[in-house]
């Protein structure tokens, strides 16, 4: 696997990559424009479009006052007044932050023992309510989306999807080729299969220093592979999600994803 200094743990320099072309982007909608209901209750942020479908068979959805089950349901957002609980819903602006993790960072919107957050990390991108894409344990580092579109979320973390994730990893020892091989085929956890799309080791690194391209997102999950083949994670870094890299972003800084970038992601 091609290696990137930039990528790494302990920082250096790397050229840049060639970037995709940008895709065309859809017109803006309008207010007056019908749009599903669950699509719209996804857009007000309570949760994604599926278990807005859910919200509105059990009848806890309203429409101009009046309870609605039926699935597909159009509604204006300008002028139809939908209702959650006796909460008038609007729709939300979305908001698309990426953070390169720091370390020693949890990847939650608060904690009991008083540790620094990811929420703390962005605090000055947004007044709006956010939330971390998948998980980092504390001690990974490396690229973390945060956003409030529940309906991206859902897209970004179900193994359906795909969405690509690439690491750089530390092991405490060499790795072998043969173990590589286990990886790729796949190795039983407490939770079920769990196996690499691609691994090699880093072009110009050490035999312990490897680089892997997954899709599934279960906790530790990087972790939990490489020790269950008898090797420890001493550094892993996330260097890429789908298209979006850390290129021009610094340990513990973020930056807003442009409108190209969203397109993209809503587009894999």
């Amino acid at each position: 696997m091609e290696r990137n200094d930039r990528d790494r743990p302990d920082g250096g320099t790397a050229a840049p990559a060639r970037k995709p072309a940008a895709p065309r982007l859809p017109p803006r909608p309008s207010p007056f424009d019908p749009t599903r209901l669950n699509r719209f209750i996804a857009q007000a942020g309570i949760c994604s479009r599926r278990d807005a479908d859910q919200l509105i068979l059990r009848g806890e959805i309203t429409v101009n006052g009046e309870v609605v089950t039926e699935l597909g349901r159009k509604i204006v957002p300008r002028t139809d007044k939908v209702e959650f609980k006796g909460k008038v819903l609007e729709s939300k602006k979305f908001i698309y932050i990426l953070l390169n993790k720091p370390k020693n960072t949890i990847t939650t919107t608060e904690d009991p023992e008083g540790r620094q957050t990811v929420l703390e990390a962005i605090h000055k991108a947004t007044r709006e309510r956010v939330f971390p894409v998948g998980r980092l344990d504390r001690n990974t580092t490396g690229l973390l989306l945060l956003t409030n579109d529940g309906e991206l979320t859902e897209k970004m973390t179900h193994p359906s999807y795909k969405v690509k994730k690439v690491y750089y990893a530390r092991l405490n020892k060499d790795m072998l080729p043969e173990d590589m091989q286990k990886l790729v085929k796949g190795v039983e956890l407490e939770d079920g299969l769990a196996q690499v799309d691609k691994i090699d080791y880093v072009d110009g690194g050490k035999p312990n220093e490897i680089g892997l391209e997954i899709h599934i997102g279960r906790n530790r999950i990087v972790r939990r592979m490489m020790e269950h083949i008898g090797y420890e994670v001493t550094a892993l870094d996330r260097v890429s999600i789908g298209h979006l890299t850390k290129k021009n972003l610094p340990r513990g800084h973020w930056r807003i994803l442009s409108e190209q970038e969203v397109a993209f992601l809503k587009m894999m």
